[in-house]
Parts: C-alpha cells; sequence; structure tokens
C-alpha cells in the first residue's frame, strides 16, 4: 500500500463519485488516497481492522478461509464499494480477505476519525445502511445461486472477473496454474473436475493454457457460457448517487 499525495486526484475521485455531502469538511481532512498493486492484499481475515476503504478505480477479489484452510470466493468489487463498513458498524475484526486484482485506488479513512465527525453526519450514515444491507442482499443470492450454475458456468465466470477490468481497458490478467487446488475451492468443485472443464474450454477454444498460465483466448464466447458474471453483482453507484441529490 502506498498513499498518494496528491490533493487534486483525491477531490477527483470525490467529485466523480459524488462523495462530497458523505465526508463532511471534518472528515475529508482525515481522508487519504491508497495505491494497491495487482494481488496485493487490502485485508486479511482476521487481522485487526481500523480503516474504512472506498473503491475508486479497480477491481477487488473477496474471499473466506474456512476453519479446514480451504478457500471460497464470495465476489469481485468494482467501484463505487467500501471495504471495512460492516467490520466498523460491528467493531470487530476484517471478516473477509481482499485482494487486488488489478492496480486499485482507495480512499481511506480511520475508524477514529468516522467515530469522532461520522455518527452523527446522517449522509454517511445512510450511506453506510444503504451498502451494507445490499451487501447481503447480493450475498444471500449469490450463495443461494452460485452452487447451481454449473463448474464450466462458474469457471467462466471467475476467468473473465480476474482477467478484465472495465474501468481499465489496458489490463490482461491471468489464471496461474500453480493456483489451481484455490480456484477449485473459490468456485466450489474439486481439482480433478476443473482440470477436466479446462481441458474441454481449451478445446472449444474459449481458453489456451501455455506455460503455466491460462489465458482468456474467446472473450465473447467465454462471456456467452457465463451468460453473466456471477461473481460480479450489478454495484451500488446508482443507489448513492440517487441518494446523495436527495439531499442537497
Amino acid at each position: 500500500m502506498k498513499e498518494i499525495l496528491d490533493s487534486e486526484q483525491l477531490e477527483g475521485y470525490i467529485a466523480a463519485q459524488s462523495l462530497e455531502s458523505i465526508f463532511n469538511e471534518p472528515l475529508k481532512e482525515h481522508l487519504h488516497l491508497y495505491s494497491f498493486e495487482q494481488g496485493e492484499h487490502i485485508c486479511s481475515k482476521g487481522d485487526p481492522s481500523e480503516y474504512l476503504y472506498v473503491l475508486v478505480k479497480g477491481k477487488l477479489k473477496i474471499y473466506t478461509t474456512t476453519p479446514e484452510g480451504k478457500t471460497l470466493i464470495i465476489s469481485f468489487k468494482t467501484p463505487l464499494e467500501l471495504i471495512g463498513d460492516v467490520e466498523y458498524i460491528q467493531n470487530t475484526e476484517w471478516i473477509n480477505t481482499v485482494e487486488a486484482v488489478s492496480p486499485v485506488h482507495m480512499l481511506g479513512i480511520e475508524y477514529r476519525w468516522l467515530n469522532r465527525y461520522g455518527k452523527d453526519h446522517p449522509p454517511l450514515l445512510h450511506f453506510l445502511l444503504e451498502i451494507i444491507t445490499q451487501k447481503f442482499y447480493r450475498k444471500s443470492n449469490f450463495l443461494s445461486l452460485n452452487l447451481m450454475h454449473p463448474v464450466e458456468v462458474r469457471l467462466a465466470s471467475y476467468l473473465l472477473a480476474i482477467s478484465y477490468d472495465e474501468s481499465d481497458p489496458n489490463f490482461m490478467g491471468h489464471l496461474n496454474t500453480i493456483n489451481l487446488t484455490d480456484t477449485a475451492n473459490f468456485i466450489g468443485t474439486s481439482y480433478r473436475h476443473l482440470n477436466r472443464v479446462i481441458y474441454k474450454l481449451c478445446l472449444d477454444g474459449l481458453i489456451e493454457r501455455n506455460n503455466g498460465h491460462i489465458q482468456v483466448k474467446d472473450k465473447a464466447g467465454l462471456s456467452a457460457l457465463a451468460s453473466r458474471n456471477i461473481y460480479e453483482p450489478n454495484g451500488v453507484t446508482s443507489m448513492k448517487v440517487s441518494y446523495t441529490k436527495g439531499l442537497e
């Protein structure tokens, strides 16, 4: 994590995401802009939580770990999204692990300043309420729908999510085959079955497997197979904008 000491860029993100009324002047004085490299952890499950982050650029992968050491993907996030909101309200450690899929920019503010200047600020409180309820609604739908999709759809969605960032056309990710065990855990299947599905998608010309990596070869075909990306539910930007306008 690196802090970006550029007040104009910070103000630009605040304006672009219509956050002026969410972060009042006392809060804005303690708001910082941070960058995370691809693959870097924003937070790890079980660690103490101290910051509320606002994703303003890039893509995040959110996953959890079971007591047996298995991992399970929860979702991918694109702007606008909050990290640390549930932990702030519940005063608890990080619930999940969050990792940067592509280069990421996030606004960040310590909980202590939220406690001092935000507890009596209705726009911020309503913003947190709306996003938290949206998260639980989406998580409920995801848990019920994820395992109903065949592995081909889950893998296609996963590959699309890690390979592309719609906000950064220059970003092109890939899947390292060393991580296939984690991938199988992420999408809820066995390592053996995952390899069978990868082989089939290669035969279909949708992906290719070379030099320890899996690369998307036919994005349109893979998107058609996925139908819609089950790991990337719609964000809450439109909800947030409509609310902030209503407060003006």
